[in-house]
């Protein structure tokens, strides 16, 4: 999982950073209700984000309880679950296994090797109930492989439409997962989850741009450094800017008001933390 979509904690008050927490333990109780002790290991910012984002839309009956669990034995804490949280830990689960499974086919990860072979089981339960998302991804992975293949372009212009086409790749899926209800909101929710893996595309890139440059690994933002490096931070940000606005003007079409500051933390602020950590 990526791991962008995170509250900007100082910035959050303290009833909301609880509030964030018990979902963010609803969502880590579903796994391992579902899935097992080993589903825990796939818990992610991203789905928790999915999870609060469908109860604000939806403001579906919740279950609150006091718990312990085994990273936290000694003290009981508070988590959240209602009818989404199922659906956003199934997602947590088919993005972990997808994403392993592409790094099998083109890293040959012994470690992802046996995170597919550990979750095959969930994953085609997952598919079976969840074909529109499994084929969303699973798509979008392929179409990802190809466009990587490509030879690289050339040209400031060039590289950021090919940046573009390849995040919105990541959008498409996202836009999918993020409305799982053929309603009125469908579409504000497509909206927001479109934007929203396009700046984790770009922002996953801007973050592994040392990574790749070392390993030689695909990274457009790489190509664009070369062709521009007085200039290219500004227009990574630019760029970035540009698709958290779209993002924003569709979250903010919807009809929210339970969760809502989460909500705006992730999304006008949480999403910038690593950025801004990069940028110092």
């Amino acid at each position: 999982m990526f791991g962008y979509v995170t509250v900007n904690r100082p910035e959050l008050k303290v009833k909301d950073l609880e509030l964030y927490r018990s979902y963010y333990c609803g969502l880590c109780h579903m796994l391992g209700k579902k899935g097992g002790m080993k589903s825990r290991l796939l818990l992610s910012y991203d789905c928790t984000f999915l999870a609060i984002l469908l109860a604000g839309v939806y403001e579906p009956k919740e279950k609150q309880a006091s718990v312990r669990c085994m990273r936290h034995p000694a003290v009981r804490h508070p988590e959240t679950v209602d009818r989404f949280t199922s659906y956003a830990a199934d997602m947590n689960v088919l993005l972990g296994y997808l994403k392993a499974e592409d790094d099998v086919q083109d890293e040959k990860k012994a470690s992802a090797g046996l995170l597919v072979r550990t979750f095959r089981k969930e994953y085609e339960r997952i598919r079976k109930n969840w074909p529109a998302q499994e084929k969303a991804v699973r798509q979008s992975v392929s179409r990802l492989d190809e466009l990587e293949k490509k030879p690289l372009p050339e040209g400031k212009e060039r590289i950021l439409e090919r940046l573009d086409e390849a995040a919105g790749l990541t959008g498409n899926f996202l836009g999918v997962i993020c409305a799982p209800c053929h309603d009125l909101w469908e579409e504000d929710l497509k909206g927001t989850g479109f934007y929203l893996g396009k700046f984790i595309y770009i922002m996953d890139a801007f973050d592994d741009m040392e990574k790749d440059r070392k390993s030689g690994n695909f990274n457009l933002l790489s190509c664009l450094e070369k062709e521009d490096p007085e200039h290219y931070r500004d227009t990574v940000k630019e760029v970035l800017m540009d698709t958290a606005a779209c993002c924003c003007r569709h979250f903010e079409r919807l009809p929210i008001v339970k969760n809502v500051e989460i909500l705006r933390n992730i999304l006008y602020s949480g999403i910038w933390v690593k950025f801004n950590e990069r940028s110092v």
